[in-house]
């Protein structure tokens, strides 16, 4: 039996699937990262392992998110490519027709244009967490209510109010004040959905012109009270897929699997010390930053060197 590895590392969560030879999901996990991607994808795979059968062969392996190439380096991926792509090919195969894709993760934000099958135009915001999945989880233990109840609650709602969110410090502020005045935790919840969408329509999806169908992704896709604002300032349908929280593995497995060759990959990584070792380059007036790769001791790579000279 073959099987193909996609794996989405970001900075908040990372997400593992695998495919099998009909593009069934047949493993999959999504844990939080906890700033040490290393440990994080160790994790992963072995909570992957566990629901794999014994006689299957990883003809393929990709990586993608912002730890892309170190864990490409560190599982010896046969394909690494960025979030865009990833999301894009992922969504694609579940939703042939898409046209708008609009994503909303742990730490960022993006909209992803597609006509005939081609991504035609996208954004992202990198900047401010500000509308975010950790922006929404950190404003949860503030109001003490569970994050996974945030969507429902904020249902319940006939008068949001209005949070400045287009900045994270602006957002807390306003959130304290209208809870010390006395608005109902219920009428704070959705005034937080309510702006983290129109934040990014105009922020992210500034100047953007938003097709059908449209589908909704990445883990605050899985917000009722988000997706409701999105349909009700668009006046359209939103879809949100069951997979939603995975699509960038998908997208990033399929993908490994048009580069299949003879080789089968060994996901005994745990057994692999893998180290990272940041330093200064003094080579040159640029001072890179630069972080060397080691595996079980060898060095193996280099990158955040803008010449050949912080590659030594």
């Amino acid at each position: 039996m073959k099987g193909y590895l996609g794996i989405d590392i970001g900075s908040i969560s990372t997400k593992g699937v695998v495919l099998d030879e009909n593009d069934t999901i047949i493993a999959s996990s999504y844990i939080w990262t906890e700033g040490n991607p290393v440990s994080a994808v160790q994790r992963l795979i072995s909570l992957l392992k566990k629901e794999l059968p014994s006689d299957i062969q990883i003809k393929g392996i990709g990586t993608t998110g912002s730890a892309r190439k170190l864990i490409g380096l560190m599982v010896d991926a046969s394909i690494i490519k960025n979030e865009i792509t990833a999301h894009a090919v992922g969504t694609m195969h579940f939703h042939k027709d898409v046209q708008t894709i609009l994503e909303i993760g742990g730490q960022d934000s993006k909209i992803i244009l597609i006509e005939n099958g081609i991504i035609k135009d996208y954004a992202m915001n990198t900047l401010c967490a500000a509308g975010t999945g950790s922006f929404l989880s950190s404003q949860a233990k503030r109001l003490d209510i569970n994050v996974e109840d945030f969507g429902d609650l904020a249902l319940t709602s006939k008068n949001p109010v209005k949070i400045a969110a287009r900045c994270t410090v602006f957002a807390e502020s306003d959130l304290i004040h209208k809870a010390q005045v006395g608005y109902p935790k219920k009428d704070i919840v959705a005034g937080l959905c309510k702006s983290i969408v129109m934040n990014y329509l105009n922020n992210v999806g500034k100047g953007k012109k938003i097709k059908e169908p449209i589908v909704f992704q990445g883990g605050v896709s899985k917000n009722k009270g988000v997706v409701h604002f999105f349909e009700e300032a668009l006046q359209t349908n939103v879809i949100v897929d069951e997979n939603s929280h995975l699509m960038g593995a998908i997208g990033i497995a399929l993908l490994s699997k048009k580069m299949e060759s003879e080789k089968v990959y060994n996901l005994d990584v745990c057994d692999i010390s893998f180290e990272t070792r940041g330093t200064e380059c003094r080579g040159c007036p640029n001072r890179c930053d630069i972080v060397r790769i080691f595996k079980d001791g060898k060095h193996i790579d280099t990158f955040g060197n803008k010449c050949e000279v912080g590659s030594r």
